[in-house]
């Protein structure tokens, strides 16, 4: 009996070792290889959350894939069944009101997280050769979840989610040379049509998503080819420890601001749910059309100026903002003015500011 209990545990090694071996000869996937390769040195610098915002709006995407397939099993892309879908699904279905609510307020979380991760890399100068083209990729990022931004505000057939979407469409029209095709394939037509919202829900729910996913995937791979960028703080020049391990110490950090954020976002979910206007009448036009507050900037921008002036102005402030690595290096290369991106930013940023306040004051 004691020959047997001792043998035991032999065979229980030998029957793991085969099962270990049977993966191996399938995945030919060696464990010191998969550990070298997912525990890279860390930058110390990393251990402040605001240079590791990079991670935020990924986790936050996450979010918004879950509750978004969660809230499509309800949603009827068109225009006599969309409201009437949002209404049961915030007032009827099970948990619905958290899932829209979880939903919305991850967009909001998620896009200023966006914002907030291409600033830091803007002001500390994080675009630099050899990252330009690692910059431009989080450049169409960030437009592609602003577009998330706005097709998903229109997808709830509002009144002003009507409006904003045909104002919108209309700014879409007004860009030079290709803004009739673009007006036309977003709307599926001259005006909003039967065709509109199922066009705007295969972009909020398919086309946008799957975009996004190979851009963050462009993105991380870029970044593990190059490195982060390294920086060194006062604190951290008489240390002699430089990194610290991706896993468990980085992975441990990341988990920690997603439980946070989870916390956070449940509990605007509940204290301020998503709610709803009235349903969208084509006949009849509000005093005053607003966008999600994201779209703030560039609503008063288009105030301020005509159509075309203001259309144009963008384009070029946005093409300025893709090419700003090569703009820098000239700048730096030229003049004495090394450092004349951030005084420049912070105009930027103080412009954008003030003009989004502006916009908000505006009476909804």
């Amino acid at each position: 009996m004691s020959e047997a209990r001792s043998s035991s545990p032999s065979h229980g090694t030998e029957r793991q070792s085969a099962v270990i071996d049977w993966f191996q000869d399938r995945l030919p996937i060696e464990p010191d290889s998969l550990r070298e390769l997912t525990n890279e040195p860390v930058p110390n610098h990393l251990k402040r959350w605001w240079f590791a915002l990079g991670g935020t709006p990924a986790y936050l995407f996450i979010v918004q894939i879950v509750t978004g397939i969660l809230l499509a099993v309800y949603y009827q892309p068109a225009p006599e069944t969309a409201y009437e879908s949002v209404r049961y699904i915030t007032n009827e279905a099970a948990y619905g009101w958290l899932i829209r609510g979880l939903h919305k307020w991850g967009a909001t979380f998620m896009i200023a997280a966006v914002i907030l991760h291409q600033m830091r890399v803007y002001f500390t100068g994080a675009y630099r050769k050899p990252r330009e083209i690692n910059w431009m990729v989080g450049m169409t990022l960030l437009i592609c979840t602003l577009m998330l931004g706005f097709t998903g505000y229109c997808l709830v057939y509002e009144q002003l989610s009507y409006w904003g979407a045909a104002v919108g469409a209309n700014i879409a029209g007004g860009v030079p040379v290709v803004g009739d095709f673009m007006k036309t394939m977003l709307l599926g037509g001259d005006g909003y049509n039967e065709h509109t919202l199922p066009r705007f829900f295969v972009l909020h729910a398919a086309v946008l998503p799957v975009v996004l996913t190979i851009l963050v995937a462009i993105h991380i791979m870029i970044i593990r080819l190059q490195g982060v960028t390294e920086y060194e703080f006062a604190d951290e020049k008489d240390s002699e420890k430089k990194y610290f391990n991706f896993f468990p110490e980085h992975v441990m950090s990341e988990l920690t601001i997603g439980l946070v954020l989870m916390v956070i976002l449940t509990a605007l979910a509940c204290i301020l749910p998503a709610t709803m206007g009235p349903k969208a009448d084509p006949l009849v036009t509000p005093e005053v059309i607003k966008p999600e507050w994201f779209f703030y900037v560039a609503f008063r921008w288009l105030k301020l100026f005509s159509g075309t002036v203001a259309i144009v102005t963008t384009g070029f402030i946005v093409f300025i903002m893709y090419v700003w690595p090569f703009i820098d290096d000239w700048i730096r290369r030229k003049t004495r003015f090394k450092e004349a991106s951030v005084w420049i930013g912070i105009v930027a940023v103080l412009l954008i500011i003030a003009l989004t306040v502006w916009e908000a004051a505006v009476a909804h």
